[in-house]
């Protein structure tokens, strides 16, 4: 079985996440430099197996995108383009950088270590590949 791919696309850093091969389970991969994302993606496809590719979609409280889909939006019909073998989901990302940093805390990880922003993106990543996965567990 394929994994499955999560993005959680910033301008400057993104977080990336993956599945393991029976997509059970949930694990952050990486944080990379966005301008080096799809030289990180074109190597890693040439390793594994991906078959679906869910990138958060960030949303405002009234559901209405929000203002990041500005450049999100550019970044997605990119990347439809360059694999469109791949199954492209976006994902309601609201909050995942709230929850990132509660789960660092809940874990126990010091303060120092918790500014890392790039730990949050990748922390980010699994959360909202966590979700979908659960969201297709429960279907």
């Amino acid at each position: 079985m394929a994994r499955i791919l999560a993005i959680d696309y910033g301008r400057k850093r993104t977080g990336i996440a993956v599945s393991d091969p029976l997509q059970i389970i949930a694990n952050s991969l990486a944080t990379v430099g966005t301008h080096e994302l799809f030289d990180f993606l074109h190597s890693y496809f040439a390793r594994e197996q991906v078959s679906t590719i869910v990138v958060g979609y960030p949303k405002q409280m009234n559901n209405l995108p929000s203002e990041a889909v500005n450049y999100i939006n550019p970044f997605i019909r990119k990347l439809s383009k360059v694999w469109p073998d791949k199954e492209l989901i976006l994902m309601d990302e609201r909050f995942t950088s709230k929850m990132a940093m509660q789960a660092m805390i809940d874990s126990g990880i010091k303060k120092s270590k918790r500014r890392d922003k790039a730990l949050v993106d990748a922390i980010s990543a699994t959360l909202i590949l966590q979700s979908y996965m659960d969201s297709i567990k429960n279907k």
